[in-house]
């Protein structure tokens, strides 16, 4: 099958690589011409025959809405649109609307999975009509997990970003559990080696996950976290599920509290925020921020380098 993809960063680079590997032609468009295929999102359509499938893998938001407004003018009758960002899901109900109109089809869809996804697979969750999802089934089915889970047609439009809000807003509240009680243990003096009580819970336990298998690579790579500075980003997607959780009266006081938590790491050091700082590098890539003196240091290291 042949694929437009738009947006070749850390994820959408990864899937290009994993739709070739399974047989799929993919015509890929970046901004940074040394790693796009075509020169403009015009080239890329003329490239791909009808009906054409085009996959948009760009920021939420503006730059997701100027994608869209100028594939409207570009593709045909039949084609579909497949939203694969961090889109909010009150806009994709939009731009199904818009592109409806030219009759062009429209597909939201979640992706979780991050730098891993390329060997691993990405989970998908994705909405919209059952003929418009049939059109990229074949791009989802080589994009997700060996087996039989790890995608869902989740419903009508918006649903599959609702359900990706969803699973992002379970990730905080999983992740602020581990940061809390790696802290915890960090503090308490009778436990010697924090790290390997980490790895002690891989096997057996029932609060094994690969959350926790990324923490203990992350203790590897820095035993205490003494690197990192305590902050950690929130990317929208956690406040977007406390406000459907206060439109829908449904309580949500983990997920809540996760979320003001990366509030408080935003004005303090804060040591629970180093893990979950090192988890978000960890499975998706994320930028950290190092700690004053090891910011220092790599400052210094990069002026020797220079010489």
């Amino acid at each position: 099958m042949e694929l437009g993809l738009i947006g070749l960063g850390k994820m959408g680079g990864n899937m290009r690589e994993r739709l070739r590997r399974a047989g799929h032609t993919v015509v890929g468009y970046d901004r940074n011409p040394d790693i796009a295929d075509v020169h403009s999102l015009g080239e890329l359509v003329d490239k791909l025959k009808g009906p054409r499938v085009v996959w948009v893998m760009v920021p939420a938001g503006a730059p997701t809405q100027s994608t869209i407004d100028e594939l409207a003018d570009l593709l045909s009758p039949g084609d579909v649109v497949v939203d694969g960002g961090n889109s909010r899901w009150t806009e994709d109900e939009k731009h199904a609307v818009e592109l409806g109109i030219k009759g062009i089809g429209f597909v939201d869809c979640g992706v979780s999975g991050g730098v891993w996804g390329l060997e691993n697979g990405y989970a998908l969750m994705y909405g919209g009509t059952p003929d418009d999802v049939a059109k990229v089934q074949p791009i989802f089915d080589a994009l997700k997990p060996e087996g039989d889970f790890g995608a869902v047609h989740a419903g009508k439009v918006g649903a599959g970003h609702f359900a990706k809000m969803v699973h992002n807003g379970i990730e905080y509240a999983m992740m602020q559990a581990y940061a809390e009680g790696w802290e915890l243990l960090e503090k308490v003096g009778s436990v010697t080696d924090v790290r390997e009580v980490f790895r002690s819970w891989q096997e057996g336990t029932v609060i094994r996950s690969w959350l926790l298998d990324l923490a203990v690579n992350a203790l590897d790579d820095d035993e205490h976290l003494e690197k990192l500075k305590g902050y950690a980003a929130d990317s929208g997607e956690g406040r977007w599920t406390v406000e459907a959780a206060i439109d829908h009266a449904v309580p949500l006081p983990a997920i809540t509290a996760a979320l003001f938590a990366r509030f408080s790491s935003q004005q303090d050091d804060s040591p629970q925020m180093k893990m979950v700082s090192a988890l978000r590098n960890q499975f998706g890539g994320h930028a950290v921020e190092a700690n004053a003196a090891e910011a220092k240091a790599m400052k210094k290291q990069s002026k020797k380098s220079d010489k």
